[in-house]
C-alpha cells in the first residue's frame, strides 16, 4: 500500500530516519501506559485511607489494571490487521487519556476502579505494538540498539514518575497522580497523526472486512484470568473449597482456550492466539521466563512502595526520591545492554539480569528501620541493573526465530503471558504479605518497632527471590540448540 499515511509515503516524506521518528511516537504512548500502571502505587496508602479500604480491596487498584491490560493484549494483532497502526494506537491513547481524567475526579472507589480498568485496556492494546515495529522496521543488526533506546526512554517515565508522583501526593493528594498521564497522552496523539502509519504490520492495507474478533476466545481468557486472581486472593481470605473451585475454573478455562484456538486454526480462521508460536523452542522457553519474570517484577513494583511507606515509615515523596537513582541507572543499563543484545546470546543476558534481580530481593530482606539510606538505594540499584539486562533481551531473543507473519501474534502472546504473571504477582505479594503478617500477629498499621511486620516483609521478599531463581533455570533453556553436523 502506498497511499497517504502509508509506511511508503511516510518514508518518502521523512527520509532515512523515519523509522526512528516512528519509534519515538509509540515510545511516548508506551511511557504513558507504563506510568499509569506503576505511578498509582505511591498513592495506595492515601487512597486506602480516603476510601477506608482494606489491603485486599486496595490492591485491586493495581490488580484491576493488570487484569484489563493482560486481556486487552490478546486483541492487538486483530486490531492492527483490521484498523492499522494509527487508528489502533490513537484509539487506545484516547481511552487512556479519558481514564486518567475520570480517575482524578472520581468520588467513589468503584469509579476509581472503573477508570483504572479503562486505563488498563488501553495500556494492553498499546504495549505489544513497539516490539512489532522494531522487528518490522529495523534491520536485525540494529534491532537490539532500537530496543535499548526505546527501553531507555520508556523506563525514564516510571523512574521519574514516582518521585514526581510522591511529591504530588504529599502536596495535592492522591487524585493528582491520575492527571500525570494527560500531557503524555496529548503529546502521543500529536505525534501519532504525524508519524504513525495507517497501514497494518508489513505495510499491508488495513482490512476492515477481515475475520471478526474471536470474542469467544477473549471471553474464555478473561474468565480464566479473573478466576486465577480471585482464586489466589480466596486462598487467604476465603474457604479452601471456594479457592479450589476458582482455581479449577481457571485451569478449565486454560484447557478450553487452548482447545478453541486449535479448532479455529485447524478450520482456517484467525485465532486470538496462534498456537504455532509455541512450536518455536526459544519462544516457548521465553514465554516461561516471561511469566515468572512478570510475577516477580510486578509483584515487587507493588510491594516496594508499600514496604518503604508502611514498613520503613517513609513519606510518598521520600519513596519516589529513593527510587529515582535506581530508575536512572536502569535507563542507562537498558541503552548499553540493547547494543549487546545484537551480539551476545539471549540466555546469557537474561540469566545475568535474573541473577542480579534475585540478589536484590535477597538483600532487601536485610533492610530494616535502622538501615542506612545508602544501603536501600544500593539494593534498589542492583535490582534495576538486573531489569536492564532482561528488558531489551527477552522479547528479541524469543521472537527473532518467528516467521514475519507471526511477529504481531508473538509480541501479543509474550506480552500477555508476562502480564498474566504480573497480575498474579501483584495478588500473590498481597496475599503472602497478609498471610505472614497474620502468622506473626502483626499488622501494616501500628508501632514503629513492629518486628513481626518487618519479618513478614522479609519473607515476602524471599518468595520473590525464589521466583527469580526458578526463572533463571528456565532462562538457560533460551540457549539455541547446537547446529547438527552433517552426517
Amino acid at each position: 500500500m502506498s497511499g497517504p499515511g502509508s509506511v511508503t509515503a511516510l518514508k518518502e516524506r521523512y527520509g532515512e530516519h523515519y523509522r526512528w521518528l516512528l519509534l519515538l511516537s509509540v515510545m511516548v504512548g508506551t511511557m504513558a501506559s507504563i506510568m499509569s500502571s506503576t505511578i498509582v502505587n505511591v498513592a495506595i496508602p492515601d487512597m486506602s485511607h480516603h476510601f477506608a479500604l482494606g489491603q485486599e480491596r486496595a490492591q485491586w487498584v493495581t490488580s484491576g489494571f493488570m487484569v484489563a491490560t493482560t486481556v486487552a493484549m490478546l486483541t492487538t494483532p486483530w486490531l492492527l490487521a483490521r484498523y492499522g497502526y494509527r487508528a489502533t494506537y490513537v484509539g487506545a491513547m484516547v481511552v487512556l487519556l479519558l481514564g486518567g481524567i475520570a480517575g482524578g475526579v472520581a468520588d467513589q472507589f468503584a469509579w476509581v476502579l472503573a477508570a483504572r480498568v479503562a486505563e488498563g485496556l488501553a495500556a494492553g492494546v498499546v504495549q505489544p505494538i513497539p516490539a512489532v515495529i522494531i522487528l518490522y522496521a529495523f534491520q536485525p543488526h540494529e534491532q537490539g540498539r532500537a530496543s535499548g533506546i526505546f527501553g531507555m526512554g520508556v523506563v525514564l517515565a516510571p523512574a521519574i514518575g514516582p518521585s514526581i508522583g510522591g511529591l504530588l501526593v504529599d502536596w495535592f493528594g492522591w487524585r493528582s497522580i491520575f492527571f500525570m498521564v494527560v500531557p503524555l497522552c496529548i503529546a502521543s496523539l500529536w505525534l501519532a497523526y504525524r508519524y504513525v502509519p495507517v497501514t497494518a504490520p508489513g505495510g499491508l492495507a488495513a482490512n476492515r472486512e477481515s475475520d471478526a474478533l474471536d470474542w469467544r476466545g477473549l471471553l474464555i481468557g478473561a474468565v480464566g484470568t479473573l478466576c486465577l486472581l480471585n482464586g489466589l486472593v480466596t486462598l487467604h481470605n476465603g474457604t479452601a473449597l471456594e479457592a479450589g473451585g476458582l482455581l479449577a475454573l481457571s485451569a478449565t478455562s486454560l484447557v478450553l482456550f487452548i482447545a478453541w484456538q486449535r479448532r479455529l486454526l485447524g478450520s482456517g480462521r484467525k485465532p486470538l492466539m496462534d498456537l504455532r508460536l509455541f512450536s518455536y523452542r526459544q519462544f516457548a522457553m521465553g514465554s516461561v521466563v516471561a511469566f515468572i519474570y512478570g510475577t516477580a517484577l510486578f509483584g515487587s513494583t507493588y510491594l516496594l512502595p508499600v514496604f518503604m511507606q508502611l514498613g520503613l515509615h517513609f513519606s510518598a515523596s521520600h519513596v519516589g526520591t529513593i527510587m529515582l537513582p535506581a530508575g536512572i541507572v536502569l535507563a542507562i543499563t537498558i541503552a548499553l545492554v540493547g547494543r549487546l543484545a545484537d551480539r551476545q546470546p539471549t540466555h546469557l543476558l537474561v540469566g545475568t539480569g535474573l541473577a542480579l534481580l534475585a540478589v536484590s530481593f535477597g538483600l532487601m530482606m536485610t533492610i530494616g528501620i535502622g538501615s542506612p539510606l545508602w544501603a536501600l538505594v544500593g539494593v534498589a540499584i542492583i535490582g534495576r541493573i538486573g531489569l536492564g539486562f532482561i528488558l531489551p533481551s527477552l522479547n528479541l531473543g524469543s521472537m527473532r526465530p518467528l516467521e514475519k507473519n507471526l511477529i504481531a501474534q508473538g509480541s501479543s502472546a509474550i506480552s500477555f503471558i508476562r502480564m498474566l504473571g504480573g497480575a498474579a504477582g501483584v495478588s500473590l505479594c498481597g496475599i503472602v504479605l497478609e498471610w505472614r503478617l497474620a502468622a506473626h500477629g502483626a499488622a501494616l498499621a501500628g508501632g514503629v518497632d513492629s518486628a513481626g511486620r518487618m519479618q513478614a516483609f522479609a519473607e515476602t521478599f524471599l518468595m520473590l527471590t525464589l521466583l527469580c531463581v526458578l526463572a533463571l533455570i528456565a532462562a538457560w533453556q533460551l540457549k539455541p540448540a547446537p547446529a547438527q553436523s552433517p552426517q
